[in-house]
């Protein structure tokens, strides 16, 4: 009798969603404490904090909803062999446009054409609540609801105008793979990261947003007499109209080798009145790259994606494993997805390490920038990030330790401290 992976993994599943859920609670009663942590009294003022905690308690809530709904949809589509049901259903829907149904690449995208359609509308209920309820309840959403669609509409036409070269490169790959096939899959894909690192912040990230030149001034000069005293290649300096959309605030750098641009929310600096704030919270993102954290990063990522490739190539040709999700045929894209689902348990505990990794980045990061001199500005750059975004001011440390790749803003504050408090 063959092994009931399908079962298994739905199983798994539903486990990991009690197992969630049991976080979530734990760190909904921790929104729900009337004080600030005792780190915080006196720092951050009681109407954000009062703020804060409406604000994080109706995305609690609104969370609980989503992912209920969630896990009844995507395990009934596993349970109830809706998968294999949509995937006959595609091939049987080419030929009535005069497409053969034979050709899997032409399967594939027909069938990923109907699951785009059907995650949209699916995902749409909830984007719209979260956006023009939550959001505009607490004063972040700024977008209107055409410019909410447009964006969905230009990120469809992208899916339409890069998804199908790409599908279609990656089924020709495993069909003539052979025994190399976990290196011409993670060659393909490491090139297809380069250039998307180079393509997309000039053609794609300007379709959605505007990218200014940050004027000449005091501001300018300080962030690029910084990044000159640490040989950063910083080749320009923009800012992102990101308050057409929300008020949400940040910063972050991008680019290839020695063409790093550094990008300014307009939010930011709106909120900082203070340069120094500006430039210390600039000095943290540059820590991460003096420091190597993007390498790094870079470099984990695409070890993973290696090891996925390998075993998905272990697996793709198990009948006993298509056939146990309601499959007769081995398509390549459905040899995907089934190894995805099969892998969730590694995925979790690879998340968890990662989220460690990164949260110790972030620690060394701020003591970078401290030791640059901009410990008190960061120390107040945080603050102020934290009380405009109006980010959860209580954490429960178990739902922090799971989820956040960012350590939340008490131990931030502690670490930037604690050196003080030793020198004193």
């Amino acid at each position: 009798m063959a092994f009931p992976y399908m079962e298994a993994v739905v199983c798994f599943m539903i486990l990991m969603y009690f197992f969630e859920t049991y976080l979530d609670l734990r760190q909904h009663a921790a929104l729900k404490l009337p004080t600030l942590p005792k780190t915080l009294e006196g720092v951050i003022g009681q109407e954000k904090f009062e703020k804060s905690r409406a604000y994080s308690l109706d995305k609690s809530h609104f969370h609980f909803v989503h992912e209920f709904v969630t896990i009844l949809m995507d395990s009934a589509i596993l349970f109830f062999g809706i998968l294999p049901w949509f995937w006959k259903k595609s091939g049987n829907f080419l030929p009535l446009v005069g497409l053969n149904a034979e050709n899997e690449i032409l399967h594939t995208l027909a069938f990923l054409a109907g699951v785009m359609i059907w995650s949209q509308i699916t995902d749409l209920p909830f984007s719209l609540y979260s956006t023009f309820v939550i959001e505009a309840r607490h004063g972040f959403n700024k977008q209107t609801i055409w410019l909410f669609f447009r964006d969905l509409i230009k990120g469809m036409c992208l899916a339409i105008v890069l998804g199908p070269p790409i599908v279609s490169a990656i089924i020709v790959i495993v069909q003539k793979g052979g025994p190399y096939l976990a290196i011409y899959l993670w060659a393909f894909m490491f090139v297809l990261s380069l250039v998307m690192m180079t393509l997309y912040p000039v053609l794609i990230a300007p379709l959605f947003n505007k990218f200014t030149p940050l004027p000449d001034g005091e501001l300018r000069l300080k962030i690029e007499k910084l990044a000159s005293s640490l040989n950063f290649p910083l080749k320009k300096l923009f800012v992102v109209d990101g308050s057409t959309r929300s008020s949400h605030s940040n910063a972050y750098m991008y680019g290839f080798y020695k063409n790093k641009r550094i990008v300014l929310y307009d939010t930011l600096i709106q909120q900082c009145k203070n340069d120094e704030e500006i430039v210390a919270v600039i000095a943290h993102e540059l820590g991460h790259w003096k420091l190597n954290h993007t390498m790094y990063s870079f470099i984990a990522v695409q070890i993973l994606t290696f090891l996925q490739f390998g075993g998905y190539t272990l697996v793709r040709n198990s009948t006993d494993l298509f056939r146990s999700f309601g499959f007769d045929t081995q398509p390549v894209l459905i040899g995907l997805i089934i190894f995805q689902h099969t892998v969730i348990p590694i995925q979790h505990l690879v998340s968890f390490g990662l989220n460690l990794v990164s949260r110790s980045f972030e620690f060394q990061a701020d003591a970078f920038a401290k030791n640059l001199g901009y410990g008190a500005a960061l120390r107040a750059g945080l603050v102020k990030l934290q009380e405009e975004n109006l980010s959860a001011m209580n954490t429960d440390p178990w739902y922090s330790a799971y989820h956040y790749s960012h350590p939340p803003l008490v131990e931030r504050l502690a670490a930037i401290d604690e050196p003080d408090k030793k020198e004193d």
